[in-house]
């Protein structure tokens, strides 16, 4: 496997530097994005699987334009307000479209423009305990095709998971049933509907703690075969430098079972070597650790998540129930309720809860989605939103009859949910 492949090395709001090389106004289509620049960011590659190498093409001879009578930078105006939905069969139409598509200056104009869409990526393992995962735009409520995960996490157990620049999700670390803990680390982008390789973390380890802090992936403590079975080493990957460092170490070792960044701090909540519960709180502008006791982690619960600096967790299995965290009584003493429980099946009970354009998203093990929207007050009827996803319907049924018949045993587990915008 090719191990030269790179993730992006600098913020891809910021550069035109993918800009496809036969357009013929690029400096109009910088206007598009004020104060941009030139980088000397390196290409993509299109996929962690090796390819063969082909010849340079000579970029310097004339293309046909990108839509027959436009100029480019018009034609670009107009395929950039084209549905996130359709951009898959878009790249199918030609090369210089599939060029466009997948390079930064597409997607950093949709984000200029508020056009960027967000959505849910679901990973879950089936009956044959196998690693399969779905994508979801709430825009027209359809679950969507993805690309197969890497083989090497098809049957991994305690990985890790986290989105960077918004557009990538990184998997990285668990455990191979064969080979034991694992280093490696690869990334979806959703740019290019494609996984890439990244460089592997410094230590081998599974069942950690991590985070994103200021675009910057963190993993913490968790275990590995050696002699030191449970870690307190820390570390940090940063993609605009594209490697691994380490950085202060936890107060103690611990295995994570919940963790969270709220007001710009990383608190984690596991299990420490003798199998006592211990809490540490990570400042990354000084580095250091400390132990917490406070309301907000002996009052925490999981799954939970901030939305516009508000930390929320769920009070029910069905996650009907929202809390919200109180910080000027360090309490968890107030409550969005939506008034309509949906029972004790394991169908409906909440397995995720993610930020998903301002609303707090809620996935349940049935794949049935509901949103809350946290920024409003009103009734509980007009705050609480469900969405039906393709195949929901039937999904809800099933899980109804199973309920029925008292069989709540379900054929998939839902391992991880992350919102990528493009």
């Amino acid at each position: 496997m090719d191990r030269g492949i790179q993730p992006p090395l600098v913020d891809t709001t910021a550069c035109l530097c993918r800009v496809d090389a036969g357009l013929k106004t690029v400096a109009g289509a910088k206007r598009f994005v004020p104060g941009s620049k030139l980088c000397l960011q390196p290409d993509i590659k299109p996929s962690i699987h090796p390819t063969r190498q082909k010849p340079p093409r000579d970029r310097t001879r004339n293309q046909s334009p990108l839509l027959p009578g436009l100029p480019d930078d018009l034609a670009i105006a107009c395929l950039t307000r084209v549905p996130r939905i359709e951009h898959r069969t878009l790249r199918l139409v030609c090369k210089r479209w599939y060029r466009l598509l997948a390079g930064n200056y597409f997607y950093s104009l949709r984000k200029k423009l508020q056009m960027a869409e967000e959505w849910v990526y679901v990973m879950k393992r089936d009956k044959n305990r196998k690693m399969a995962w779905h994508g979801f735009d709430p825009l027209n409520r359809l679950w969507q095709p993805l690309p197969p995960v890497p083989k090497e996490y098809l049957e991994a157990l305690g990985f890790g998971c986290a989105v960077l620049s918004g557009c990538h999700l990184y998997i990285f670390g668990g455990k191979d049933p064969v080979k034991g803990s694992m280093r490696r680390v690869v990334y979806y982008s959703a740019r290019t509907n494609k996984w890439h390789r990244a460089p592997d973390m410094l230590r081998r380890r599974h069942f950690f703690g991590s985070c994103v802090l200021n675009n910057c992936l963190y993993v913490a403590g968790g275990e590995n075969e050696g002699a030191q079975r449970s870690l307190r080493s820390v570390e940090v990957y940063d993609p605009s430098k594209n490697r691994w460092s380490f950085v202060s170490d936890m107060s103690t070792a611990m295995v994570p079972f919940i963790g969270v960044v709220y007001g710009g701090k990383w608190f984690l909540k596991g299990l420490g070597p003798h199998r006592q519960v211990v809490s540490e709180m990570y400042q990354p502008e000084t580095n250091v650790w400390t132990p917490v006791h406070d309301g907000m982690v002996s009052g925490w619960r999981n799954p939970s998540a901030c939305v516009d600096g508000k930390l929320y967790a769920l009070e029910c299995k069905d996650g009907c129930k929202v809390r919200v965290y109180d910080e000027e009584t360090d309490s968890w003493s107030k409550h969005i309720d939506s008034k309509m429980h949906m029972g004790n099946s394991k169908g409906f009970e909440a397995a995720a809860l993610v930020p998903l354009n301002g609303k707090l998203c809620i996935i349940r093990k049935n794949m049935s989605i509901s949103l809350v929207n946290v920024g409003k007050d009103g009734a509980a009827e007009h705050l609480w939103e469900t969405l039906a996803g393709k195949g929901q319907l039937k999904t809800l049924v099933s899980s109804l009859w199973s309920s029925l018949a008292g069989r709540n045993h379900l054929k998939s587990q839902i391992v991880y949910c992350q919102v990528l915008k493009a």
